[in-house]
């Protein structure tokens, strides 16, 4: 009967598939094992700094201003790729080549736009003219029947 209760035992503890609390062996199981707690661990303590000192400079001194840097051969930083006058002056001309063609383009489609437009409104014109003449005829029409045609309903 307690075997159905224990699964077995595992590194020295019990394992129980039962809900309920501990058994009286599993009590004294526990009492007997020692106790361990885990280790607190201990922060290193920071070497300690000395005073960078002052960083008053006089304004005569050497020390001041940009510092020029020789890079041998074979520093990265002197492989960089560098542009000269005349390549940046190429490029420049170039983008603005390519600006002016894109304004270039932009004024054409605008002019475009604005033929359209107009176009379209001399269409609108012409229509709005021909849908009053339109309406004044049909009215003129309706007047002149009304006064010409003998009436449907008799009079009483």
């Amino acid at each position: 009967m307690m075997e159905d209760n224990h699964m077995g035992k595992v590194s020295g503890m019990e394992w129980s598939d039962s809900s309920s609390g501990a058994s009286d062996d599993q009590q004294h199981d526990q009492q007997e094992q020692p106790v361990i707690h885990a280790p607190v661990p201990i922060r290193p303590r920071l070497p300690s700094r000395k005073s960078s000192g002052t960083m008053i400079v006089p304004r005569d001194s050497i020390e001041v201003g940009p510092v020029e840097m020789t890079l041998g051969p074979d520093d990265v930083r002197a492989m960089s790729p560098r542009r000269t006058s005349q390549d940046l002056e190429m490029l420049s001309k170039e983008a603005r080549e390519e600006l002016q063609r894109h304004a270039k383009a932009l004024q054409d489609s605008l002019l475009a736009l604005f033929h359209r437009i107009e176009a379209v409104k001399e269409e609108h014109n012409k229509l709005d003219n021909n849908n009053k003449f339109l309406q004044k005829y049909i009215g003129d029409l309706m007047s002149t029947s009304k006064i010409t045609a003998p009436s449907s309903r008799p009079k009483k």
